[in-house]
């Protein structure tokens, strides 16, 4: 039987956009300084994480829709000792992927 090999984080060849590397691409994209492409980068994700806050949605059609979900409390287990803890109950942030974004990915119906 052949020899497994563990795959590093080297390894994985799925790329991750950082921050800057985003900034880049919005400044690029739409012909602004990268100092614009910043500001407007964290107008809109402070803007969302506000809206979230206040127990509102925020809807992008085409894109996906910003939540807030309540996790009820409940048990689990320390996994290194299998002793049962208690989880409080709080709020989660969760995003759900339209229709339209879904499908340029190719994970959603076409």
């Amino acid at each position: 039987m052949p020899k497994l090999e563990k795959i590093t984080s080297s390894q994985n060849t799925h790329k991750r956009m950082n921050k800057a590397e985003l900034i880049d691409k919005i400044a690029k994209d739409s012909g602004i300084t990268k100092t614009q492409a910043n500001e407007a980068l964290d107008s809109f994700t402070n803007s969302v994480v506000a809206t979230l806050k206040k127990g509102d949605r925020v809807t992008l059609v085409g894109f996906g829709t910003f939540s807030v979900s309540d996790r009820s409390a409940r048990n689990g287990r320390n996994p290194q000792t299998g002793e049962v803890i208690k989880i409080k109950a709080r709020k989660v942030p969760k995003f759900k992927a339209g229709k339209e974004f879904s499908a340029k990915i190719g994970t959603g119906k076409k």
